[in-house]
């Protein structure tokens, strides 16, 4: 019988095993990205970030900042607005005069609002009682403390973050969780590497769930899980990249161009490159400035083998555009993707804003 809505949001978050091991699409949210630059490049960023979204994306490229505090913000929407996307941070470096190390935070949140909660819309006389019906979110947050410093050798850069992790669903479920990554950059004349270890110490995320008995046997009548308290972790994540830079007409004219390598170790996926121990999902990016002030961008990810109603095979990839604006300490940022959806049929747009402020002391 389909009458609870609510069942539908439920089991995707109760469906855990009730004891600790590694899941696919653990913290999934944590692999869309931040930033309209970096998602209209596809995400092909890990050797080219040098901003507060560094953080995310490769917390080494922090080291690079040379101002007085870096305000990054981001609001997008997916599935036609009913889920909402949004980042917050602000990268501040230690040192006045020698900038080489810095420090940041960083918020994200993924939720979906108002959410109808119809467990109590049938009355046990088999009445429907619209009265009963409320609303709950289900929203993941993450928090990030990123550190980064530029090393002895010239061009290299490390940087870490320390991430902790909450997911709730209303009040029936809720856990929190902790892990860290790890970033490498190193700069060799127009070349630009990096690497960056996600999940280096394994993520867990320690699940409790809290249904009061009314709710446990209307689960039970509808033949649904009763879940357990659990612990879900997630594996480690390597994602290496590699660009290069031109430049053109006395550098008015700026190329960047690169491509990340990203290797899940946790099963076989679908991506370009499937295999039972490693799955690697390659991203392309491409972004082309005028004066560093006007930037186009585009990249394509997400690599995927589809079969079709005719039981045929294709290769299908994401694409994305981007387009940005440089005003003195102000960037805005806008990218065009279609993240989750093949056809093509349903894009979502990608708003930024960052703010990076000189260090009046600096001398010219």
């Amino acid at each position: 019988m389909k009458k609870f809505i609510t069942l539908l949001a439920l089991i995707i978050i109760c469906n855990q095993s009730l004891f600790a091991q590694f899941f696919k699409y653990s913290n999934e949210f944590l692999n869309i990205g931040v930033g309209a630059r970096g998602l209209g490049m596809s995400g092909a960023m890990v050797a080219s970030t040098s901003d507060v979204t560094s953080a995310y994306w490769n917390p080494a490229g922090l080291a690079l900042m040379d101002k007085k505090f870096d305000l990054g913000l981001m609001h997008s929407e997916y599935f036609a607005g009913i889920a909402k996307y949004d980042y917050a941070g602000v990268a501040l470096p230690l040192q006045d005069k020698v900038k080489s190390r810095t420090l940041a935070f960083s918020l994200i949140r993924f939720g979906v609002d108002d959410i109808p909660n119809t467990l109590f819309l049938i009355e046990p006389d088999g009445s429907i009682n619209y009265n009963n019906i409320t609303s709950f979110s289900v929203a993941d947050y993450a928090f990030l403390i990123s550190y980064a410093q530029k090393l002895p050798i010239e061009g290299m850069r490390i940087g870490g973050n320390l991430k902790i992790v909450h997911r709730t669903a209303g009040d029936f479920a809720a856990s929190w969780g902790m892990g860290i990554d790890a970033g490498l950059q190193y700069d060799k004349k127009k070349w630009k590497f990096g690497a960056v270890v996600k999940d280096i110490t394994t993520t867990f995320n320690a699940w409790s769930y809290n249904f009061t008995a009314e709710e446990q046997a209307i689960f039970a009548q509808t033949n649904n899980l009763i879940p357990e308290n659990s612990v879900e972790l997630t594996a480690p994540q390597l994602i290496f990249g590699a660009g290069y830079e031109f430049s053109f007409s006395k550098n008015k004219i700026s190329l960047l161009p690169e491509i990340d390598l990203d290797c899940t170790f946790d099963g076989q996926r679908n991506t370009l490159i499937s295999g039972s121990f490693v799955s690697i999902d390659p991203k392309v990016g491409v972004e082309a400035g005028y004066k560093h002030i006007i930037y186009l961008r585009a990249g394509v990810g997400n690599f995927q083998h589809v079969t079709n109603i005719d039981s045929s095979r294709v290769l299908t990839v994401q694409p994305n555009m981007g387009v940005g604006i440089k005003l003195n300490s102000v960037s805005i940022d806008y990218a065009l993707t279609n993240l989750g959806d093949l056809s093509g049929s349903l894009y979502s747009h990608v708003f930024s804003l960052r703010i990076a402020i000189d260090d009046k002391t600096k001398k010219n």
